[in-house]
This record gives structure tokens, sequence and C-alpha cells, in this order.
């Protein structure tokens, strides 16, 4: 009903769509990194590629609420939900730019975890994302997507304690340590990224219901 509603030229559910996939397809990347550090700076610029593709999906959207008359949802919303979810892609270039910088050849398992689990978070704003044309049939399926990010985001807290106290026990290099300690940080951060997005996505589900 919500896509009848707007005008052929404009559909602001294929923007998060197409946001939505770029965003998997750099956490893939970002997967792909922590697995095969020796490939890190082919990957990072593969990331950093999606991330241009992102923000000129972003771009689009924007510029479309500006020439668009009816909105599917509150032009604020649509507002922030674009622009969160462009955060999440920016935190995963970040992490890659930085252990380019980096020159990370050796990756601490805890990585691995981190990564896991924001694979997770992003695959299920990508469901949520695709629900919302149909929000008023799929108000559950939206709302157990955002379960699965506010889980995933507790556990990634969990997992960024325990990944600083063995880096603290563990590295004798300062340098190393410092390091680890700002990409730990940042993979954290990009799951409250994706904690946000889902906060949002929740809000218009309960304007719509």
């Amino acid at each position: 009903m919500l896509r009848k509603l707007l005008p052929k030229s404009t559909s602001f559910f294929e923007f998060f769509d197409q946001h939505s996939a770029l965003s998997k397809e750099a956490c893939a990347g970002l997967n792909d990194l922590a697995h095969h550090p020796e490939k890190v700076v082919e990957l990072a610029e593969h990331i950093k590629e999606i991330e241009r593709k992102a923000d000129d999906v972003a771009h689009r959207c924007i510029d479309a609420l500006h020439s668009t008359f009816i909105t599917p949802f509150d032009r604020s919303d649509i507002l922030r939900l674009m622009r969160r979810m462009d955060d999440v892609i920016d935190a995963i270039d970040s992490l890659a730019a930085r252990m380019l910088v980096y020159r990370v050849t050796v990756v601490r398992p805890e990585m691995l975890l981190l990564t896991q689990v924001l694979v997770e978070s992003v695959e299920a704003i990508d469901q949520a994302v695709r629900h919302l044309p149909h929000v008023n049939k799929r108000i559950t399926e939206i709302q157990k997507c955002c379960y699965v990010v506010y889980e995933a985001e507790s556990r990634a807290d969990a997992l960024l304690s325990k990944a600083l106290v063995h880096l603290f026990d563990e590295e004798k290099d300062p340098f190393l340590m410092i390091k680890w300690k700002e990409i730990f940080e940042r993979l954290e951060r990009a799951t409250d990224q994706c904690q946000e997005t889902a906060h949002i996505i929740s809000g218009i589900v309960i304007e719509a219901s």
C-alpha cells in the first residue's frame, strides 16, 4: 500500500534496500579482512569503493526528500534512518582504513568474534529494512530483527570488555596495544550504530501501528 502512494520515480524503500545491500557487502569485506589481513590493501580499497557507492545512495535519497511531496513515513525518520545506516558503513570503512594505516598482519581472535557479531547485526538490519514496505503486516518480523540487533550489541559490549582485558594482560608492545584498543573500540562502535539504526526502525513501526 505504501509503495502505491509514492511517485513512480521515487521509492525510498529502494534507497534503503540498495544501501542495506551495500552494508552487507562492506561487512563481508571486513570479515574477509579479519580472516586474511595479508590482503589489507586490496580489501580496504574494496570497502572504500562500497562506501562511495553508499554515499551516493544516501545523497540521492536526501535529494529526493526535497522534491517528493508524499513520503511513506515521516520525512525526519527517513532522513535519520538513512544517515544512521550510512554511519554503519562509514564505521566499517574507517576501521578498514585504520587497519591499512597500522599495517595489521596478524589478527587477534577477538576481532574475528566482534566482526561476526557485526555481520549478524547488519544482516538483521537488512531484513528489517526489507520488511518496511509492508510495515503494517510485518510488525512482528521487524521487531524480531531489531531484537537480534539489540542482543548482538550486548554481546559486542561483553566481547569488547574481555578483549581489552586480554589485550592489557598479554600485549607487551605499547604501540600494538594502542592499535588494537582502537580497532576493538571501532568495531564495537559499529555495532552501536546498528543498534541506533534498529531504534529508528522500531520507532517507525510504533508510529505505523
